[in-house]
């Protein structure tokens, strides 16, 4: 019988401007997105299995770039798997990222430590690869689908 995999789940926000920029945070060179660009959000935590999804993905947001301004649509809008590799005697870590689309009302960004800075980049974008990779690539890319279908 084939063992049922497990993952921890992310909530990301694909959070944009009026001028149509995505906020992007640029991965610590030693994670597992070193070299790319991350979206504003994370993992679920253990004691919130009760909290709304809207509640967990506003405490990362504001935890990763400060007490801004935004919306986040209640609805998600696209998927992606990441895996995080064994390190350090630690098994790897299957990740589960959620997407939701959002719009920045006010852009005074602060950056946490879990991130080296941020960039501002033209949305939506023709070649996503040379921002991202992995899942969230994947999400990035499913939801540029979505859009452009509509």
């Amino acid at each position: 019988m084939r063992k049922k995999d497990l993952y921890q789940v992310s909530l990301k926000a694909i959070l944009t401007n009026g001028d149509n920029k995505l906020l992007a945070l640029k991965a610590h060179t030693g994670g597992s997105l070193a070299g790319s660009y991350d979206l504003p959000g994370g993992r679920i935590n253990d004691d919130e299995f009760n909290v709304s999804p809207e509640s967990i993905l506003e405490r990362e947001i504001k935890e990763e770039v400060g007490n801004i301004e935004f919306t986040v649509n209640k609805y998600p809008v696209a998927i992606g798997r990441h895996l995080v590799p064994a390190k350090g005697g630690n098994q790897e870590i299957h990740i589960f990222y959620i997407f939701f689309k959002g719009e920045i009302k006010s852009e005074e960004i602060k950056t946490s430590d879990e991130h080296s800075g941020f960039s501002w980049i033209d949305f939506p974008m023709d070649n996503p690869e040379k921002y991202f990779k992995s899942g969230i690539l994947e999400g990035v890319k499913m939801y540029l689908e979505k859009i452009s279908k509509e």
